[in-house]
Order: C-alpha cells, then structure tokens, then sequence
C-alpha cells in the first residue's frame, strides 16, 4: 500500500517545516492549536489522517514545556485519527543536557522525556546532533540522529579563504570527538579547552591543550545558550596567539545575555542551523545553516523504507 506522506508543525519552527514541506514536493499539513484562558492547550488536524506516514516537526526551544506538550499532544491526536504511523521531528532536543544521575534526588530529564514521547505513540523519532549521544539508548522506538557535521564543514569551506591556516577548537573536552571529525573533514589540527561550568550562564576556562598560534581559530559546539562558553573558548584561543576566531554551531537557541555577548565578543562570526528558529532581525554577527533539505531527505527515506546512513557521508 502506497501510504500517504503528510508533514506538520507545531508551533515552534514552522518556518523550517514548511522549507522542509518545500523540499519533499508537499503542502504543510493544515492543524491548529489553540491556548485557553485557562492556559490549557487545544491541539486539532484539519484534515483526515487516516492510514497516513505522518511527521511532526517541532524543536524543544522556549517555552519548553509549552512545545515539547504540544508535540505530545499532536502525537496522541494523530493516533486518536488512525494515522498508520507517527514520527516526531525533534530537530532540538533540549532535555538531552539531562542525561545521568550526577546529583542526588535528581530527574533524569531526557529520560522522562522519551517515555513521554513514546507513551503519547510516537513511533518513531527523528532528530539532529544530540548534546549527549546516549540518549539514545533511552528510546525503545526507532531513533534517527542526524548529524550536522558536513553543513558545519560546507559553511566553513565557502566562508574562509585561508582553511590551510586553520585549526578546529572544541570549547571543553566532552566535545573533542566531534570536533575531531570536522578536523577530518576539513583537513585542519585540533585544540581544545579544558573548562569547568560554575553556573548555568558562566564558565572557567583552565587551559588550552594544541596549537593555535597565528592560525584562525574555527570554534565548534553542539549548542550555544547563553553563549558563556563561546565567547571564553574564543578568549582562550585569541589570548592563545589565534589571529581570528569564528564560531559554528548546531543549535542557536540564543537565551538570556547571548545575543549582547556574541555582539561584545571578538568572534567573527557565528553560525548556527535553523533547527531552532533565529534571531529576527538577525543581528549583524550571526549567520544561518539551513538543514531543511537533509530533514527532508531523512523524513523521504524513512517513509519509503530506506536507510538514511548515506546521509553522514
């Protein structure tokens, strides 16, 4: 049977679900959600989903949990409407910080967050660039995770002249595995930081292990939030010898004091994906990395039964 491929949004980033409707030959899928003076949500399709692969696009920006029920609450709807199969396009999974027990009398958040999405009757999970690869072990449904390595890399291959002179920094040891792989990718050495957190929004950073002297510093994270560890990895590097820093990362989520940071920093540039929705209007020192057209491929694959691993070369 020749199922029929719908793709709808929630409210978080419809600009990139309708970019990624765009690429898949489709109209966006037509729902609506509503919030009452009571505050309750109102989730509704407005259109027949029977039978259908469908695919739900939302990232988990703020409001978080407004989002992230939403999405719970699209699911539970779609397979209230006998849709054959439903997928959630995650391409932020904010709780994936959330991973481990390393405090007493904690939630383990990413976990509590998979159960939710899998007792809603997600069938299936899509998303990119997890900040914690083992979340992926807590879904017991198929679990896609993308990877926004070579947009990163194709970003840095057009924007700098002299890649020759280069070298890729990953702002903390956790973050030395993907840095190593841009490394590959683009030819380039690697440095990293070594950095303790002292809070949500500040960070130390205590050392600098590789070379980075007279070279440009290409940073790489999974995330920038409030941009502390950013904008130290690019103070780091500069009181380092690094002639110039710019910055790439998968998530641009931008909270709190980031946007004033990043415009005070001696950061060139820095780029992020639209997995969360920029900045409006977006301020002279950010750049957008579209990945509509790799979700797109993903969700065309899935639906017709065929592997997404040639995606990640």
């Amino acid at each position: 049977m020749n199922r029929l491929l719908k793709v709808f949004t929630g409210k978080s980033n419809p600009a990139l679900a309708r970019e990624i409707a765009h690429h898949l030959e489709l109209p966006l899928g037509r729902s609506s959600t509503e919030k009452f003076a009571n505050d309750n949500l109102f989730v509704r399709f407005e259109e027949s989903l029977r039978e259908a692969d469908v695919f739900i696009v939302q990232s988990l920006t703020p409001p978080v949990q407004d989002h992230l029920f939403e999405l719970l609450m699209m699911i539970d709807a779609a397979k209230g409407a006998s849709a054959h199969r439903v997928t959630a396009v995650i391409p932020y999974f904010s709780y994936a910080r959330s991973d481990k027990k390393d405090e007493p009398r904690i939630s383990v958040a990413a976990r509590l967050v998979a159960d939710l999405l899998q007792t809603a009757g997600a069938d299936r999970v899509l998303t990119m660039t997890l900040h914690s690869p083992q979340v992926h072990g807590f879904f017991k449904v198929p679990m896609d995770h993308l990877s926004a390595e070579m947009v990163i890399a194709n970003h840095f291959v057009t924007q700098i002249e002299d890649l020759e002179h280069a070298v890729v920094v990953a702002p903390d040891a956790g973050d030395i595995k993907r840095a190593s792989a841009l490394a590959r990718r683009l030819g380039t050495p690697l440095a990293f930081i070594d950095k303790q957190r002292l809070s949500d929004t500040e960070v130390e950073a205590r050392g600098l292990v590789g070379d980075v002297k007279g070279k440009i510093a290409l940073v790489i994270d999974d995330e920038v939030s409030t941009a502390g560890s950013l904008v130290k990895a690019a103070e780091t590097v500069l009181e380092a010898g690094a002639r110039e820093v710019y910055a790439a990362v998968t998530h641009g989520v931008y909270v709190g004091p980031a946007l004033e940071r990043i415009a005070k920093s001696p950061i060139r540039t820095v780029a992020a994906t639209d997995t969360c929705a920029p900045p409006r209007p977006l301020p002279e020192k950010l750049r957008v990395m579209n990945v509509a057209p790799l979700f797109a491929e993903a969700i065309d694959r899935i639906h017709r039964g065929e592997s997404i691993s040639a995606l990640f070369n």
